[in-house]
This record gives C-alpha cells, structure tokens and sequence, in this order.
C-alpha cells in the first residue's frame, strides 16, 4: 500500500482516504504493471476543421501546451463541436493516456490482472481518473496521491475519425524517481511493464527498465508519438539499443520517423522500421491504420488486415487498445499472427465509438470477431 510521504519537487504526497483505500486491491501482484508517471484525463470531442486549422502544429500529432492554451481550446470546442446521434455527451471526460487506455482494456475486456504506477492530483481530475480506472478492476495500490493537478489532454477528432492531441503535463503531479517514488516491492511478481515513451518522464522511465530487469519482468514500450520521435530520437535510440526493450509498438508514422536520420534512413517505410526494431527487441510491431500491421519476432515476419475500419468513428486509443490484445495474446502464449489477429480485433473495438475506452457493446462486437477467427476467448468469456 502507498504510504505518505513529504513534500517533492512542489507535489506534497497525501495522506490515502478510506475512500481512496476502497480502490486500492491488494493481495497478489498484477501480471501487467503500466508506468504513467502522471495520471490523465482525457477531455475527448468530435469537432469541425476549422477548430483544426487555428491550432499550431501538425494536424493529427501530439504536442504539449499549457494549462491556459488547454482551457483555450476547451472554450472553443463548445462552438466548434460536431453532434453525433450515437453518443449521449458531445465531449467525453474519462481516464486517459496511452498506458492506462491499454491496460484498462486488458483488465476490463481480457481479463488480466492490471495495476498502474504513477502519480494522481487531489483534484475533481484526479478523482475522475481513479473512479474510472477502479471502476474496470485496475489496481491502483501503487497508485501516489500527491497535491496539485492531475494532467489533462484535448483529443479532437475530425469528420473521419483522425484524432489531434493536445496534452497539458508541466505542471501536473507526476513520479520522481529520486524521491523513492519507485521500488523494487512494487515491481515484485509482476510479468511485465508497459511504458510510453516520453522526454519529459525520461529518468522516471530509465529507473522504471531498470528495476523491471532485476525483477525479471518484460518490457514493452510504445513510441508515443512522430513529434516525439522526432524531436527526441537520439534518448529512444538510446534506450532501444540499450537492449532492456522486449517488446515495442510504433505506428506508420511514429516508424518511418524512427528511421530519419539512421544509417538506414533512405528507406524509411514501415517494413524497414520493423526491421530495426526487431534488431533490439524480441518482437517489433508497426501499426499501420486501415491497413492493419505487421509485426516480427524471431526471423518470423506476419501482416494482418485491420477489422472494422469500415465502421471507424474516433482513432483515440487504436493503438493503445491493439496493444491490449496482443498483450493479451503474449500472455496466452499465441503465435504471433493471433497476437496481431486479437490486437487488430480490439484496436477495431475502441474505434467505433469516442474516446480511449470500449463500450460493453462494442467488447461484444470483439467477442464476435475472435469467435469467427478462432480465436482464444478470454476466460471472463467462457
């Protein structure tokens, strides 16, 4: 259980509450730890191009912004907002970031036992992000309550379901890892650490490989975003060669990116990505949009189709929520084409309505899908 802890680096730990204690399960380890350093909320809306066209940046990225420039953008998504008959809110407030999307989805659609290790704001924020995860059976024991804000992020997505990102972190509570906010007990008995790749929780992630390789676990890295690849590459190359990287998913653009600038930077497509990735990790997965993916472990290389692209109305969380059921897939010990056949069925899932979380009717439409393939049903199916 999380203890107290003094003030670090302007974000003074909490005392836990007895309603904060309800959310924390204890007993076994989880077999899958995610690493967010800052818990996150994600204010997510369908809105106009025009919307898209004021804001700097590349459409369809992810860069960081203010807390002012962040209330900006909410302010204007109420005059910018598309309404859509099939959801009940124009703008959906849930527990975000691409760790907690993708562990949420292996615990509440898979079954797997999931815990995540970060920091929460005592803020209307933060009680969101722990009611949400909680609610879909996270253990959120290693969870820092800490005063100040939780992160935030604005995800608007356009009329074809491309989603734009727009992330507000600097000031938000986050893990320190000198501040004894990582340790080896909260690593004990789990299998393996998911992280996302980010500059600004770079120490926090480096600590976090660290402790995970004593402890025997296995980690997977997702690449986060092309602007962070981009301006960051040299640290990712770092980390990749470094060899504590078992598994790594990167996305068409995320991938090609990776390669600029390399030795092999000439030909920068998804299949040499792949390549390179597989050079130092155990399996190298390339998502790439409606045109499924192809992933490598070993010297053995599969592509498979994407499912349900047809009926895509939001893009957040494809590849977070594909990642679920690979995972998921991995843990069942599956060959790796039904790694990628289970991920590209739940990262269809997630696309078919807004936001980073599956409804119950669309895990219903997953079931569907991986019954007709044949494939391995999660025991909570069964």
């Amino acid at each position: 259980m999380t203890r107290a802890r003094g003030p670090k680096m302007g974000a003074e730990a909490l005392p836990l509450t007895a309603n904060y204690n309800n959310y924390c399960s204890g007993g076994e380890a989880p077999l899958v730890l995610g690493l967010q350093a800052s818990a996150l909320v994600d204010h997510v809306a369908r809105v106009d191009w025009s919307l898209l066209d004021q804001l700097p940046g590349e459409r369809g990225g992810s860069i960081p912004v203010a807390i002012e420039e962040l209330e900006h953008i909410l302010g204007e998504v109420k005059t910018h907002i598309i309404s859509s008959p099939d959801d009940s809110l124009p703008m959906k407030t849930i527990a975000g970031g691409s760790v907690a999307n993708t562990i949420r989805g292996l615990s509440a659609g898979f079954g797997i036992s999931c815990g995540i290790i970060g920091a929460c704001g005592d803020d209307e924020q933060g009680q969101l992000f722990v009611s949400n995860m909680s609610s879909h059976a996270v253990s959120l024991s290693r969870l820092r309550m800490k005063r100040g804000p939780t992160a935030q992020c604005v995800c608007l997505v356009d009329a074809l379901g491309n989603r734009t990102m727009r992330p507000c972190l600097s000031s938000a509570v986050k893990l320190h890892p000198q501040a004894d906010d990582l340790t080896r007990a909260d690593f004990k008995g789990c299998k393996w650490l998911l992280l996302r790749y980010g500059i600004i929780n770079l120490e926090v992630i480096q600590a976090a490989i660290r402790i995970a390789k004593q402890e025997g676990l296995f980690v997977s890295m997702d690449l986060a975003s092309f602007e962070m690849v981009r301006n960051f590459r040299s640290p990712l190359l770092q980390l990749l060669e470094s060899g504590g990287i078992d598994l790594c998913f990167a996305n068409e653009d995320e991938a090609t990116e990776l390669l600029r600038g390399t030795e092999g930077g000439k030909k920068a497509d998804p299949e040499a990505a792949l390549e390179f990735l597989a050079k130092h990790c155990r399996w190298a997965v390339v998502t790439l949009g409606p045109n499924g993916c192809i992933a490598k472990h070993g010297k053995e290389i599969v592509r498979v189709p994407a499912i349900g692209k047809a009926n895509a109305v939001d893009a957040t969380g494809a590849g977070d929520l594909f990642a679920s059921g690979f995972l998921y897939g991995l843990v069942k010990g599956l060959s790796l084409e039904e790694c990628c056949k289970v991920g590209s069925c739940s990262g269809g899932s997630v696309i078919r309505s807004l936001g980073g979380e599956v409804t119950p009717e669309n895990w219903q439409w997953m079931y569907k899908q991986m019954q007709t393939k044949g494939l391995t049903l999660p025991d909570i199916r069964k």
